[in-house]
């Protein structure tokens, strides 16, 4: 089940709202855990046990690291190794094996399995919940109900962003439910619902366009790019609007996940700005605790490249990951190391130019499929192999979509933001806003029926 369906938007929600709002105060949690293990139930009937059991290991392995000190930390080992050995079978294995049969030319069968929806998001929660108990930046939690609700709450359950156990802590126990809170929660939705549907899901059509055409020209090949690049930040960007929105309809605050990260004047602060979750994790239980940047040179160096590395190998088991990984660890390296003095010197509108084409490079390598595919991807932004600036075909796809991308790059700025909350349009942007809210979910849900091209490309993670 996803967000973008009419069976979550039009039964599920309304039935859980329902019953949730209905209910005495010490049910609400037990109607969001059996809300939650229902919808990953609905679309993983088999994987819902193996999540039940990630839960009850992480359970026990957190009061063990809590009671137990002299041992927590073999405690915190074992239960990171379980946690980490069942996301690397499920996510990992074959391709392992297909690395083996290559180098040592062996004969090893694949074996038949499924990924778990969003297991690599949920086994980060797991594990920096046991991680922030071993280090008293959490208390543990002996209700199990509570914890398994954290860990299963649906709004974040499948494609994040990765909701730490400190932000929601005392939320679990005591959260205010206010209307002010449910409308704006309401009002978060629909916007990430419009992003994904009416924005993500147009470029993605004209991203498959141009993999399925046999048309060869510098404008198409710039086409791909950018809406790839649009495609994957409203795609993921939106869901993140979603679920901060139902997390406000149920009373709880999450953390934004992207800060407009398209704007960004360096790819340190791109990074700062994109996918929030995920980079503050590897930061705080990755790369700090391998030393940061307090240590020498060339161990500086291995930390940053490790990191990016098991930074794609989260995003996918399959070495363009690795190489997107690889990538921005270099061109951070780069950066820190002598290009940000550099940078320094040139206006604001060419530093984020240089962002931008080095994002949408990035984003080709994330999604091909096979070094030659990257290579010509990337080669005919310059025109590699001297072929037509324009064709019939890329200029009829350019003016097809030339209004959803122009929207989309006005979008991914704050600009209408900006013109919204100023004192001169506030008053009218307040009066027209239940309005054109009302538009996006009508036109959103209208898309939706009509069968569209409507995935989710987090849901692989």
């Amino acid at each position: 089940m996803i967000f973008s369906s009419i069976t979550f938007l039009f039964f599920f929600l309304p039935v859980v709202l329902s019953i949730y709002y209905i209910v005495p105060r010490k049910f609400k949690n037990l109607v969001l855990l059996v809300a939650s293990l229902f919808f990953y139930f609905y679309g993983e009937p088999i994987y819902v046990f193996l999540m039940i059991f990630s839960i009850i290991s992480t359970y026990i392995f957190g009061l063990l690291i809590d009671k137990y000190k002299k041992y927590s930390k073999v405690f915190l080992a074992i239960s990171i190794c379980i946690s980490v050995g069942i996301l690397v079978y499920f996510k990992y294995t074959n391709f392992i094996i297909q690395n083996i049969n290559l180098w040592l030319k062996n004969k090893i069968d694949f074996i038949y399995v499924i990924l778990p929806i969003g297991i690599s998001f949920y086994t980060f929660q797991m594990i920096s919940y046991n991680i922030d108990v071993y280090r008293g930046q959490a208390k543990v939690q002996k209700n199990i109900l509570k914890l398994a609700m954290y860990i299963s709450l649906f709004p974040q359950l499948i494609a994040g962003p990765i909701v730490r156990y400190t932000t929601i802590e005392g939320q679990l126990e005591n959260r205010t439910h206010t209307l002010e809170k449910f409308s704006n929660g309401v009002r978060r939705f629909i916007i990430g619902l419009g992003k994904k549907v009416l924005i993500a899901n147009v470029l993605g059509e004209l991203a498959s366009k141009f993999l399925v055409s046999n048309d060869v020209s510098i404008l198409f090949f710039w086409l791909y790019g950018i809406s790839a690049m649009l495609q994957i930040y409203f795609d993921f960007s939106g869901y993140s609007d979603m679920a901060i929105g139902l997390g406000k309809m149920f009373g709880f605050e999450f953390l934004e996940n992207f800060n407009y990260p398209y704007i960004a004047k360096t790819v340190t602060d791109f990074w700062r700005r994109w996918h929030i979750s995920l980079s503050s994790w590897f930061r705080d239980y990755i790369y700090i605790p391998l030393g940061g940047n307090r240590v020498s040179k060339i161990k500086w160096i291995r930390n940053i490249l490790l990191v990016w590395m098991l930074t794609g190998l989260w995003h996918g088991a399959s070495w363009n990951f690795v190489i997107w990984g690889l990538y921005f660890g270099i061109i951070l390296l780069i950066e820190k190391i002598f290009l940000d003095k550099f940078l320094e010197k040139f206006p604001d509108i060419l530093k984020r130019i240089y962002v931008l084409v080095i994002v949408m490079i990035s984003f080709i390598i994330f999604n091909g499929e096979g070094v030659e595919q990257i290579l010509r991807n990337i080669g005919g932004l310059i025109g590699f192999r001297r072929i037509p600036l324009v064709s019939n075909e890329s200029l009829y796809y350019f003016k097809s979509y030339f209004v959803i991308l122009l929207v989309g790059i006005i979008g991914s700025t704050p600009l209408i933001k900006n013109i919204v909350t100023s004192k001169k349009l506030n008053k009218i942007a307040g009066y027209l806003e239940p309005l054109v809210l009302l538009i996006i979910l009508v036109v959103s849900t209208s898309y939706i029926i009509d069968g569209s091209f409507n995935p989710f490309l987090y849901f692989r993670f």
